[in-house]
């Protein structure tokens, strides 16, 4: 029998990613310019050696999952013979569903602004939207793609891209804070003091 939820997550993972190559094409065919697939800092290009492999694995790992009952690529015994567990399994697959929906609004909102490096040719700071409450909506609908990924499909190759790419956006949304200060000076440090980098900061009484 197919595993139903697995096919969703490599569904949507691998949207996700054909979704950001079409960008990266319309931006060059239509705008003429470079979106940052190659970044142009050294410390951008340094944590992109290490992002390719975990986006390749990513996209893979659920398709070579769907095809293989053994490790170290087969879902494990408990994920597949629990029932409690098949429940978590369904709800991470729907996350993941919910995820690229919400970064598509945030794609749509950034229209000719997005980016996947931080550039000094770009100067927009954009504050609306979901990006009113949390800095980095992208990263943290991405971080939730990925956990949801892991959770539907457990495996240590999984889990271990899924904590590599953790570490990495939230080494990559730091950097970017760092050069968006430099930007903006006091109203980026404004925009920080009332938002949160990953979850909408608690309302304070």
């Amino acid at each position: 029998m197919r595993d139903v939820p697995l096919l969703i997550v490599a569904l949507t993972v691998s949207l996700y990613w054909l979704r950001v190559g079409a960008m990266v094409i319309r931006a060059r065919r239509r705008d003429h310019h470079d979106v940052g697939v190659v970044p142009e800092r050294p410390v951008e290009r340094a944590m992109w050696i290490g992002f390719v492999p975990i986006v390749v694995a990513w996209c893979a790992l659920p398709w070579l999952a769907l095809s293989r009952d053994a490790a170290p690529f087969g879902l494990p015994a408990f994920a597949r013979d629990a029932s409690a567990y098949a429940t978590f399994r369904w709800v991470g697959s729907l996350a993941a569903v919910a995820c690229l929906l919400m970064t598509m609004l945030c794609w749509r909102r950034m229209g000719r602004n997005w980016r996947m490096d931080i550039s000094d040719r770009n100067t927009t700071l954009i504050t609306d939207g979901l990006f009113a409450r949390i800095r980095h909506p992208i990263y943290a609908f991405s971080i939730g793609m990925m956990t949801a990924t892991a959770i539907v499909l457990p495996t240590p190759l999984m889990l271990a891209v899924a904590a590599a790419h953790i570490v990495l956006m939230n080494v990559k949304a730091r950097n970017e804070e760092a050069h968006l200060a430099r930007m903006h000076g006091d109203s980026y440090t404004r925009y920080v003091a009332r938002t949160g980098r990953f979850l909408p900061m608690a309302r304070r009484s």
